[in-house]
């Protein structure tokens, strides 16, 4: 396998000169990194070349890292099942650029850019239907950025007697309480609430 991409790397160099970035084989994997300009011709020769064939995208993710001036990595895994073998496209952008979408390519990209766009706010420019896929509607932020609060901005609950969704702020209900994990098959040495009947047995 190894042999196999080593040699797609020396042909995706010589195919691609100018076009593409980087590319590092590492743990059994070919990770190429692209310019968002060149992400959509590079993707059309991947699909289209008759010694690559890429034609199934398999996911799309991102990664956050905030001290960077682009701080996002746009993932892209595509699967050759003519060649067996898979290969990671890797795009750097920042909150404003407008990625390419992917989705004239493999219609299969159609949710993974919207979950991206959700979880992260990476931006996809010529996507069919751009909008949030995870969260409600009214959602403030991105859940999977380094910068989101854990415990998020609001919290959201039904009122039946309103009849309708209510946004509160996030309120933590209880002190954070410490558990003896020390010894799992005795359990605690204190009783909780509600256990009274159990320990006294």
């Amino acid at each position: 396998m190894t042999l196999a991409l080593n040699e797609l790397s020396t042909y995706l160099g010589e195919k691609l000169a100018g076009r593409i970035g980087e590319t590092v084989l590492a743990y059994g994997e070919l990770t190429v990194s692209v310019e968002p300009g060149n992400l959509v011709e590079v993707a059309t020769f991947l699909r289209d070349d008759p010694r690559c064939q890429f034609v199934a995208i398999i996911d799309i993710c991102g990664a956050d890292y905030p001290s960077r001036a682009k701080r996002f990595d746009v993932v892209y895994h595509l699967l050759s099942p003519k060649q067996n073998v898979r290969i990671r496209l890797k795009v750097q952008a920042d909150e404003e650029m407008l990625v390419p979408s992917m989705t004239a390519i493999y219609p299969g990209a159609d949710w993974y850019e919207r979950e991206t766009y959700d979880l992260y706010g990476v931006l996809f420019s010529g996507h069919p239907d751009l909008r949030r896929i995870l969260t409600d509607y009214g959602f403030d932020g991105h859940p999977l950025r380094k910068d989101f609060p854990l415990t998020g901005f609001v919290e959201v609950r039904y009122d039946d007697e309103a009849k309708r969704v209510i946004y509160e702020p996030v309120e933590l209900k209880q002190e954070f309480r410490n558990f003896d994990f020390l010894s799992p098959w005795e359990g605690t040495d204190y009783v909780l609430p509600g256990d009274e009947k159990a320990k006294a047995n």
